[in-house]
Parts: structure tokens; C-alpha cells; sequence
């Protein structure tokens, strides 16, 4: 898309140095009405016009004032027409006639309260962003978006009206963004396997993928998403207790599968011992019941009481 925006080429000159000639012209408009207002010399009343009209065209000049501090910006039009857009820094005077607004170029943060949604499989979760934003291309910020109605009855008015209304602009398509982004991807991956992307797993991928959501949706208005992450994340309160007792018992049977595991390790090991030294020979059924003590006694959850055999092995 072409960039429209330019640099302001009209003329500007020091505010400082057209003050001091505006209340000059002042001064002397006014001792010129005073001096000649109630003459009847047809020249005298020639001067008392002149000094009312210099008096009225020292008033409009005194709209052409305008000060910009560090990153800020103002957009010049003249008479509806776009004639680029001002960032110098410093007090200047400008043609009265044209029309300015003030936008601020500074980062903002977007800290978005948490929304819910539902994830790949339907699952409703709850999840949150923080962004840092801020504008980018003056030119689509004022005219590719309507920002009709946050015209106030002051310039600093107006400017703080605008930038709420970008914030609110931000806000809104931030969330359409992330629950777009929310509803591509599961929130975690039911069978304990990385199968794929999800939303508890993502991490920077599942970040890169919301900033590039964001920033085509907020390029329309001149917005550039200097950063993007998500920074809540959780199952929704109605199903949140639900899921966590699938964890657990998620948790449960993987702890279970490596105690058996080990177990079957251990009892092979001590079985392999016994014969590789010729301590004792076993039969199928000795190493049978040797197999199932010791696997009770490994797998239990309580401390096992032994039972102390004090007769031969036949007993």
C-alpha cells in the first residue's frame, strides 16, 4: 500500500519572533484608533479603518500558533486538503488557515483485562494480552478511520478525545484478534503428547502469531504493535475445577507408569542376581511369588509390613 503521508513543506516561521511583531501590530492599532476615532478629517477616519483592520488581522494571526514537544505530531490541512505533516520540535507560527491535529507519536501500553472464549475443541478458557502500541502513519490515523465524534471545543481537548479514541480503536480490534488467535489452537494438548501448537504450550510462536494478527488489523489506521504477548491464560471458572481433576489424574497414571517401570526393573535385576550368583535356585512358582511380593512392596503407596518366615521355604 503507498504511503501518503509527507513532511509539512508550507512556511513556518518562529513563534517567539511573531509574537513579539503581533502584539507590535497590536499596539499600534490601537493608538491609532484612539488617536483618530473621533476626527472628522475624511483622512483621519482613512486610519481609524486601517487601525481596525490591522486590529481584526492581528486577531486571526493569532491562530496560527502552535508548540510541539518530542514525538508528537501535527497534521496540516488547508481547507479539507491533507498539506503534510509537521514534527519539528519547538513553538512555531503557521498560516491561521490551516487546520491542525495534535497526535501523539509515543508508545502506549494496552493492558486488556482478561476475556473469555472458546479454544480449538470448545473448551472455554479465559485469556488476556499486553500490548505496546503506538502511531505510525499520521495520514491513515486521521483520514482512513472516523474520528468525527472526538472533535472537542479545545485543541488539548480534541487531542486527548483522539488518542482515547485510538485506545479504544486498539482495544477493540485486540480483542477480535485474540480470540481469532485463541480459536486456532487447543488449550493444552488432551493426551499428555506434543501433538502441536496450543495455547498453554506456545509460548513465542503462539506471541509471533498474535502480533501479526494485530498488526494487519491495526495497519488500517497507521498503528504499529511495537509488541504483543499473552499474559493470562486459564480454563474458565465453570469447567476450571473439572479440568483440574483430569490433570491430576492425568498426573496420577503417568507417576503410576514409571513406578511400575522401575518396579519391573527392579524385580528382573534382583531375579538375574540371585541366579547369576547361585544364591538360591528358584522353580516358576518360587519366582512367582518372589515377583508379586516384591512388586507389592514397590508399588504401594503405604509402607509394607513384612511377614517374617521363620520355617524353610517349603513352608
Amino acid at each position: 500500500m503507498t504511503n501518503q503521508e509527507f513532511t509539512f513543506k508550507g512556511k513556518t516561521l518562529n513563534g517567539f519572533t511573531m509574537l513579539f511583531l503581533i502584539i507590535a501590530v497590536l499596539v499600534l492599532s490601537l493608538v491609532l484608533f484612539v488617536s483618530n476615532c473621533e476626527c472628522l478629517n475624511p483622512g483621519m477616519t482613512a486610519l481609524t479603518i486601517v487601525s481596525v483592520m490591522l486590529f481584526i488581522s492581528d486577531l486571526v494571526m493569532l491562530g496560527g500558533f502552535m508548540m510541539l514537544e518530542p514525538n508528537e505530531a501535527r497534521v496540516m490541512m488547508f481547507f479539507g486538503k491533507y498539506r503534510g505533516t509537521f514534527t519539528q520540535t519547538g513553538f512555531f507560527w503557521v498560516n491561521p488557515f490551516i487546520t491542525t491535529k495534535k497526535l501523539s507519536l509515543r508508545a502506549r501500553n494496552l493492558d486488556a483485562q482478561p476475556i473469555k472464549v472458546n479454544d480449538k475443541i470448545g473448551n472455554p478458557v479465559m485469556i488476556g494480552q499486553v500490548m505496546v502500541w503506538r502511531l505510525k502513519d499520521t495520514y491513515k490515523a486521521t483520514f482512513d478511520i472516523d474520528a468525527q465524534q472526538t472533535q472537542g471545543t479545545g485543541s488539548h481537548q480534541a487531542s486527548g478525545a483522539l488518542m482515547r479514541f485510538y485506545e479504544n480503536f486498539v482495544k477493540i480490534q485486540g480483542d477480535a484478534a485474540l480470540r481469532k488467535v485463541a480459536g486456532l489452537y487447543a488449550y493444552d494438548d488432551e493426551d499428555g503428547k506434543a501433538s502441536g501448537t496450543t495455547l498453554r504450550g506456545g509460548g513465542d510462536k503462539l506471541n509471533e502469531v498474535l502480533e501479526q494478527e494485530l498488526k494487519e488489523r491495526l495497519d488500517l489506521a497507521g498503528i504499529e504493535v511495537v509488541e504483543a504477548r499473552i499474559n493470562y491464560l486459564a480454563y474458565a471458572p465453570e469447567i476450571a475445577a473439572v479440568m483440574l481433576r483430569r490433570q491430576q489424574a492425568s498426573a496420577i497414571i503417568t507417576a503410576r507408569e514409571k513406578i511400575v517401570e522401575g518396579a519391573v526393573s527392579m524385580v528382573k535385576m534382583a531375579i538375574d542376581k540371585l541366579a547369576d550368583e547361585q544364591v538360591i535356585e528358584l522353580d516358576d512358582d518360587k519366582k512367582a511369588a518372589m515377583v508379586s511380593n516384591l512388586m507389592v512392596v514397590l508399588c504401594g503407596d503405604d509402607t509394607a509390613q513384612p511377614v517374617v518366615n521363620t520355617g524353610t521355604l517349603n513352608m
